[in-house]
């Protein structure tokens, strides 16, 4: 499919993805228009250039640094440098025919005529949508009127926080889309509106659209509103402007009467006057995106709606009241639309959206679909897009890299690039821009967004996981029985179940899989291993691991899915049996308290393992502490020695002398085992972790879980399991 993109900072391109694929709870749609929001949508093409957008946002330079101490000097110049062709998806407002659904979606039917909305939709001939995000369209809206509805919700939500009452004198600063909407909204709330741009056609627009009084901003705009309201000044004000100045706040607040309202839509420095807005005792408000359910991934992406009794407007129900109000003609649309393009025209959209001369307002885009018959029937999507094209003389192993993520950017792929023997054939990405965008930078054969796609391929020989935890086992399953071999990143599995499932895989395959448990080739880790390996009776480790990035809404943090503990602990239980060479038996744990959503309890433990050899390990996983706090500590105590490791970068042993190792940059093991993976496939041997070592990993991380729930000591009986999943 074609898809509007920007590439690199500043330019503007359609080029071919892969259509999406169908996911739990979305629909996919066929627009047949789509609206340019030109704030948002402006505001990340940086048509300065590289330095003055450093210059206008200085924390960019602090991520820089980071990111180096983190990745390296060398890969973070790499990333600086992809930032200039890499792809990005603009868009989240259109409207057009349903021609695909998943089956968890009951309620909408093949060919409806919907608008949608939603952060990453953008502007394709094929759109992935969530349910929630998805609203019919009545048949006497047009689809050019429908495709404004998610900027419509999100002026109806800022009406919704104002709480505009008959009779109220309102202000609305800023006469762009949002804010003529907002202008027309408040109208029909009662209120008495003031209009106010510094762009006359926009001030004479509101007026023709029926705002009470529209004024051109300027020094004398205050003393207007005085002289309307009577020295009483407005009870509330819309911040709808898009300005990098303070300049609309300081506004808003001389403008407001006491006790007022200012609620904030738009885009700009919120730096008011502390004594004037102090003096007044004016309320601030904030209004996201369309409504309740904005940002929330259980409503947007796994279609869990809140109850009407208590929450009565969520962002679909605010879709749904806008196209109402559009159906029975109370809301102005037509005189919005200054200019419509086809697709293939978009770069010339946007340049008229950002030429000051060209006066634009709502600038559509035009799809093919709008003039098919019937654009269900004629859906013939194309997930797979050849990018480089196979070379006749490609030799080496060949290897698809699954789940575009940060960890495949900034590790997987710039390492397989080097590895010897591989070529990188295929990325697979259910996102299609960000597939086409590594593999353009990689050098892949071609991109899909459907895994089949790599499953088929019989020049696909071997297969890297990196997509989400969840998706790991039964990904790694489905590969090894069409015949390729798995590197799957942490966790190999979540369950028990899924631990046989891919167990049985490989040994009825004969194909090899290997686990993403990096750490055992840290030079900082391997030199504990051999102070271990010299010692003459049992000993003691210490893991402590502080993660307070895994919390809150980040998706990995999430107990569902594995949570902290499997999701990242497991790294852990396997370094710990590694080290000492012996088997985890038995593990005690307790948590913090647990059902709530932020310490989620899970992810906090301390948990004690037995070994087979007596030695003991303690684990403490926490995402409590300080962002600015070491992140992970090892120390093993032997007789007559003490190590310890922290953060990659440092090692320190202390025997009959104290030997020091240390670097500046942390140096993860991602390379070398990627290059000792495929070297043994190339010999025809196992790699150094199996898929037991996914297996013990996984057991003790639920056996840990299991005994901070139950509060007794839990066994981790892997000849159990292997005799259990050899029957």
């Amino acid at each position: 499919m074609k898809q509007l993109l920007r590439k690199g900072l500043k330019h503007v391109i359609v080029d071919e993805v892969p259509d999406p694929v169908t996911t739990s709870h979305h629909v996919l749609v066929r627009p047949f228009y789509s609206l340019i929001s030109s704030g948002t949508e402006t505001a990340s093409i940086h048509r300065e250039g590289l330095i003055k957008t450093v210059a206008d946002n200085p924390s960019y330079i602090g991520k820089i640094l980071d990111v180096m101490m983190s990745q390296g000097p060398m890969r973070t110049m790499a990333e600086v440098k992809a930032k200039f062709s890499e792809y990005a998806v603009l868009g989240y407002s259109g409207a057009g025919v349903i021609v695909d659904k998943h089956n968890t979606v009951r309620d909408l039917e093949l060919g409806d005529r919907v608008a949608y909305g939603g952060e990453g939709t953008g502007h394709g001939e094929t759109v992935l949508v969530g349910r929630n995000l998805v609203v019919r369209v009545p048949d006497n809206v047009p689809f050019e009127h429908a495709c404004f509805t998610t900027l419509g919700s999100i002026a109806l939500n800022s009406i919704r926080i104002a709480t505009i009452s008959l009779g109220e004198r309102v202000s609305v600063i800023g006469l762009g889309l949002v804010g003529q909407l907002i202008a027309q909204l408040c109208r029909l709330q009662g209120g008495f509106v003031i209009a106010t741009d510094l762009k006359p056609d926009r001030v004479e627009l509101a007026h023709k659209l029926g705002a009470d009084a529209a004024l051109v901003g300027g020094a004398q705009f205050a003393q207007e509103v005085n002289a309307i309201t009577n020295g009483i000044g407005v009870d509330c004000v819309f911040i709808a402007a898009a300005a990098k100045s303070d300049a609309p706040c300081r506004l808003a607040v001389e403008i407001c009467r006491d006790r007022g309202r200012i609620v904030d839509v738009g885009a700009v420095q919120l730096n008011f006057p502390w004594y004037q807005t102090y003096l007044k005792e004016i309320q601030v408000l904030m209004a996201r995106a369309y409504g309740p359910g904005s940002y929330d991934d259980s409503y947007e992406r796994q279609g869990q709606d809140y109850p009407l009794p208590y929450v009565r407007w969520t962002e679909n129900r605010n879709m749904e009241e806008f196209l109402r109000l559009t159906s029975r003609g109370r809301m102005q649309i037509e005189s919005l639309i200054t200019h419509r393009f086809p697709l293939e025209e978009a770069p010339k959209a946007y340049e008229t959206i950002m030429d000051p001369a060209a006066n634009s307002l709502a600038v559509l885009l035009k799809y093919p679909a709008a003039d098919l018959t019937n654009a269900v029937a004629s859906f013939e999507p194309k997930r797979k897009v050849e990018v480089n094209g196979q070379s006749a003389a490609s030799l080496g192993i060949g290897v698809a890299l699954v789940g575009a993520g940060n960890l495949a950017r900034w590790v997987h792929l710039p390492n397989l690039k080097n590895t010897p023997g591989v070529r990188l054939r295929a990325v697979h990405s259910s996102l299609g821009a960000r597939g086409k965008s590594y593999a353009l930078r990689f050098g892949a054969d071609y991109c899909a967004s459907d895994y089949e796609e790599i499953l088929k391929d019989p020049s696909v020989q071997a297969v890297v996981i990196a997509s989400r935890n969840q998706q790991h086992a039964l990904q790694a399953q489905a590969a090894l029985r069409a015949g390729k071999h798995v590197f799957v990143e942490k966790p190999m599995a979540l369950t028990e179940q899924e631990c046989r499932d891919v167990y049985q895989a490989a040994r009825e395959s004969g194909k090899q899989l290997t686990v993403g448990f990096n750490r055992r080739y840290a030079p900082s880790y391997l030199t504990l291993r051999q102070q271990l390996a010299k010692r003459m009776g049992p000993a003691v480790l210490n893991c402590r691991i502080n993660s307070p990035g895994i919390s809150g809404r980040y998706w990995m943090a999430d107990p569902a899915i594995g949570g902290a503990i499997l999701g990242e602990a497991c790294h852990f239980v396997d370094l710990v049996y590694w080290l000492l060479e012996s088997e985890p038996l038995q593990v005690s744990a307790y948590s913090l308290p647990t059902g709530r959503k932020d310490p989620i309890g899970e992810n906090n433990i301390v948990a004690s393992f037995h070994f087979a050899d007596g030695s003991i390990a303690n684990l403490t996983y926490c995402t409590v502490g300080s962002r600015t706090s070491t992140g992970e500590r090892v120390e093993i105590f032997a007789p007559g020695v003490a190590a310890f490791a922290e953060d990659f970068k440092q090692s320190v042993v202390k025997a009959s002398m104290v030997h020091k190792r240390s670097s500046w940059f942390a140096q993860k093991g991602y390379q070398p085992q990627m290059l000792a993976f495929f070297a043994a496939l190339q010999q025809g041997k196992s790699p150094d972790i199996t898929v037991l070592d996914g297996v013990r990993s996984t057991l003790g991380c639920l056996r840990m879980m299991q005994a901070a729930r139950e509060g007794v000591a839990c066994a981790i009986d892997l000849d159990n399991f292997l005799a259990f999943s050899s029957r």
